[in-house]
């Protein structure tokens, strides 16, 4: 099995940058590390933000999660967030998949 994770939330009124920025030095340190069989992805829409994340060699998220970075961003999630995220974990296996396997940096 792999996994698969969606989370979703909506940062508070004068949040949403900080949260972009913490979210893309996760980005940087991914691309330093170059961890194999993952594939993650930030999405934004004002203060909306939905974070997608596969797994594909195992069913855990350590791999993202360990990061010193992400630590930081999580850290603090909490003050940032107007609600708790909602957050949707499964154990699937990837059927097919297009895109993520070299996704250049959006600036």
């Amino acid at each position: 099995m792999q996994r698969v994770t969606f989370v979703r939330y909506t940062a508070k009124p004068g949040h949403a940058d900080e949260n972009e920025r913490l979210s893309r030095a996760v980005f940087t340190e991914l691309r330093a590390k170059q961890p194999a069989g993952i594939a993650y992805a930030l999405c934004r829409n004002g203060d909306d933000f939905t974070h997608i994340f596969l797994n594909l060699a195992e069913d855990d998220s350590d791999v993202l999660t360990g990061l010193e970075s992400f630590k930081a961003f999580s850290a603090e999630g909490p003050a940032r967030h107007v609600a708790p995220p909602e957050v949707i974990r499964l154990s699937a296996s990837v059927v097919e998949a297009y895109g993520f396997e070299r996704t250049p940096a959006l600036a």
